[in-house]
């Protein structure tokens, strides 16, 4: 805990408490991070670029700045207040290309958001390094944008000023910002729920909105954290289908956290199937299949032979984690 506590300012504490849960294994999150997750998100529009320090391999960025991710010999251990240290992340290696969709898919407490947080810069990296085109990770910036689980609306705004809000904090033009909120708007099929509040919105809802808002300050790299684990199974089953819509129609390279097999075949050209703590690339998996809203892609054999695969590797690291405990 002391050493995520040093390394994050007072408005990114709810991550850390959040992050160093997940690495002891333990149930549950703190009720303080829905409203710490505000406080990151605005602390993530706010840090500009940091320039390149080196040069990452050729295949992680391109000329127009799409982001392309490399994660070179990462390696991270929490240290809390009382107990052993605990390694979470150990010799991690892997490029993501740009405009790639990966998953990273294992069982709990194996580091996959504490790989998102560190790739998000919310938290100092240990030893090894993460290039995002081509820049060293140092903290947070308007090039990550990141979506919560818990959606981390503003109640009090109403759909319009909550994807407004980090176009607000660009300080770009009242027209240009409100026509980048109505086409962000329209994108997530909002259209016509501009002045509603959460209260009145859905889970579902609630989510597009946390999706547009993010959208909207245009970051090359979209990180999402199990968006979709707090939603019924049908309306999960719709916001993949949204969300694939969405990257067709606006590409980035999306890190995506889930616990569901099925999703990440589902949504990912690649699945990072994770080892059981410390966290370790056990493989990586090809997904990569026709991207649309054909349903039928999920009854093909080709698909069934996927989850089943994916889901032998993770179960094994399941059991390993559960003998953990």
């Amino acid at each position: 805990m002391r050493d995520a506590y040093g390394h994050l300012r007072t408005a990114k504490l709810g991550y850390a408490i959040n992050l160093v849960t997940e690495a002891v294994g333990a149930v549950g999150r703190p009720a303080l991070h829905l409203a710490m997750s505000h406080r990151v998100f605005v602390a993530a529009v706010k840090v500009e670029h940091v320039s390149p320090t080196k040069s990452s391999p050729s295949d992680s960025s391109t000329s127009d700045g799409t982001a392309g991710i490399v994660i070179d010999d990462v390696t991270h251990e929490y240290q809390p207040a009382r107990g052993r240290p605990v390694l979470a992340l150990d010799h991690l290696n892997f490029t993501i290309r740009p405009r790639e969709f990966i998953a990273l898919l294992g069982p709990s407490g194996c580091g996959k958001s504490t790989l998102l947080y560190l790739i998000g810069g919310f938290m100092r990296i240990q030893n090894g390094r993460i290039t995002v085109s081509g820049q060293l990770v140092t903290g947070p910036g308007s090039d990550r944008g990141i979506v919560f689980q818990h959606f981390a609306l503003y109640p009090w705004k109403t759909v319009r000023e909550n994807v407004l809000y980090g176009l607000t904090k660009q300080r770009l033009p009242k027209s240009e910002r409100l026509e980048i909120a109505e086409r962000f708007i329209q994108l997530v099929g909002l259209r016509g729920f501009e002045g509603s509040y959460p209260s009145q919105l859905s889970g579902g809802m609630k989510q597009r909105v946390a999706i547009a808002r993010t959208l909207a300050i245009d970051p090359g790299t979209l990180l999402m954290d199990e968006p979709f684990g707090a939603l019924d199974s049908q309306t999960r089953a719709l916001m993949q289908e949204e969300l694939i819509a969405i990257w067709n129609q606006s590409p980035k390279t999306v890190v995506f956290v889930t616990h569901d097999v099925r999703e990440a075949v589902l949504l990912a050209d690649r699945v990072a199937v994770m080892s059981a703590r410390p966290g370790r690339l056990k493989e990586m998996v090809d997904t990569r299949m026709p991207r649309g809203l054909n349903a039928d892609v999920a009854e093909t054999p080709e698909f069934i032979e996927k989850v089943k695969y994916i889901w032998n590797l993770v179960r094994d690291e399941a059991v390993a984690a559960e003998r953990q405990r």
